[in-house]
């Protein structure tokens, strides 16, 4: 809970703006940020980043890793490619090159990221962890705790002061690993799929992909075209729609629709034109939930999976379907339905979580599961100077709406406290003459 009570926030940017950090690394270093903090070095962080440049606002953006977007570069499968089509995976001010395809590759994609990084000079400070961030109520201020890893001089800690922080580590920060049952006698070998790169290694083994969204689907794939034999558990419902329509994006037909009629409306249409692309997916058991795709993500962000090339083999049989999971034992899994299939690996695509609550202390903005409480379109701002980017659970799309949001709302508080802080300056002046 953070209250002003509209006091204002003390003027100590002076006693900082000419601190420069000792080289005692075993002691905690307090660092003025005349400018926002921003967690995270993401698209969505460097979306933020890229606005405040243009605005010539000061910041400083934090990462715990050692590379930009460190989820695509570090914990995605080698196959990926982006679901939607390039114009709405863009960040602002900067389109992707014209000779990249529709739906650019993931190596495309993160290079992207980096020529964007560079051309706005957007520079992370790499393998900073935020151990704490707290709003102090006495000053007005934001204190952002770290620890850095310098190489070969170990562990240095810092501590950050600013009037503004910019949540940006997103949805996606931490896997999502389910408690099975005997998971822990399987003995065979157990990964989550932010650590599966591709299904040669997998050629001839039975494997089981537990988890039926996109990434599920294309593990599962990817497994079959590696030579694998995979069962994927779906155990709960799942709308499936081809990624084109009649050669144009479903997603770009979804949003279209939805301007010109009612969303059940929209659903219903979709509904209908994926049945004829796709036939009647409940029969190879991938139900449909009650709910229609785009209003199921609009009220639970459940996103639909775009099928790719895995429903045919679905069709075929080259893919199981299997129902959830009882429990494991040594080189086997129990079903819900009696069934015991022996099984050599693993591969849990149970997706990933916010980690906001561990870090961010005592605040009313963010829920329990680490999303800020109010929906899209209001959810970026929350109060005493915290913003949010990349929860929207609307993709890069989204993530970029609420990043030019943050950016001009921040340069706009920022320009008229400089102002201030020059009308202040120049009083104490006239001041100080008129004693002479």
């Amino acid at each position: 809970m953070y209250r002003n009570n509209n006091k204002k926030p003390l003027d100590i940017s002076s006693m900082f703006q000419n601190f420069i950090p000792d080289s005692n690394i075993f002691s905690r270093r307090c660092i003025w940020v005349n400018g926002p903090v921003i967690v995270g070095a993401g698209p969505s962080g460097l979306a933020v980043a890229a606005g405040l440049k243009r605005e010539g606002v000061p910041f400083i953006i934090l990462e715990r890793a050692n590379c930009i977007a460190s989820l695509w570069q570090n914990r995605t499968y080698d196959r990926l490619k982006l679901h939607l089509p390039k114009q709405f995976c863009q960040l602002p001010n900067y389109p992707f090159p014209e000779d990249y395809p529709e739906y650019p590759t993931k190596f495309q994609f993160i290079q992207y990221l980096e020529e964007y990084a560079t051309h706005f000079d957007i520079n992370p400070k790499y393998n900073e962890t935020v151990q704490s961030a707290k709003y102090d109520e006495t000053f007005g201020l934001w204190r952002v705790k770290t620890i850095s890893k310098s190489g070969q001089l170990g562990s240095c800690e810092f501590e950050y002061i600013c009037r503004w922080l910019v949540v940006a580590t997103g949805e996606n920060a931490e896997k999502v690993v389910p408690d099975f049952e005997g998971l822990e006698d399987f003995g065979g070998d157990v990964l989550h799929a932010g650590d599966y790169k591709s299904g040669g290694r997998y050629q001839g083994k039975n494997v089981l992909v537990v988890g039926c969204g996109n990434s599920g689907m294309e593990v599962s794939l990817d497994l079959y075209n590696h030579g694998a034999n995979p069962s994927m558990v779906v155990r709960s419902s799942v709308h499936v729609l081809p990624r084109e329509i009649l050669g144009k994006s479903t997603f770009e037909l979804g949003v279209t629709m939805m301007k010109y009629m009612p969303v059940w409306l929209a659903d219903k249409t979709l509904l209908l034109l994926a049945r004829i692309v796709l036939g009647n997916t409940d029969k190879y058991g991938l139900k449909r939930p009650k709910l229609g795709p785009l209003e199921l993500k609009n009220k639970e962000g459940k996103t639909p999976v775009l099928d790719i090339g895995a429903l045919p083999k679905i069709r075929s049989g080259k893919i199981k379907i299997v129902p959830g999971i009882i429990k494991f034992g040594r080189g086997k899994v129990e079903l819900v339905d009696g069934r015991v299939l022996e099984i050599d690996s693993v591969i849990l695509a149970t997706g990933y979580r916010s980690n906001v609550p561990s870090w961010l202390k005592d605040n009313d903005f963010f829920s329990d599961d680490g999303i800020p409480k109010n929906p899209f379109p209001n959810g970026w701002k929350g109060e005493a100077g915290l913003y949010a980017v990349g929860f929207t659970r609307k993709g890069l799309f989204g993530a970029s709406l609420d990043a030019m949001s943050v950016a001009h709302d921040i340069a706009n508080r920022w320009k008229e406290e400089s102002k201030q802080q020059k009308k202040t300056a120049a009083a104490r002046h006239r001041r100080c003459i008129s004693h002479f």
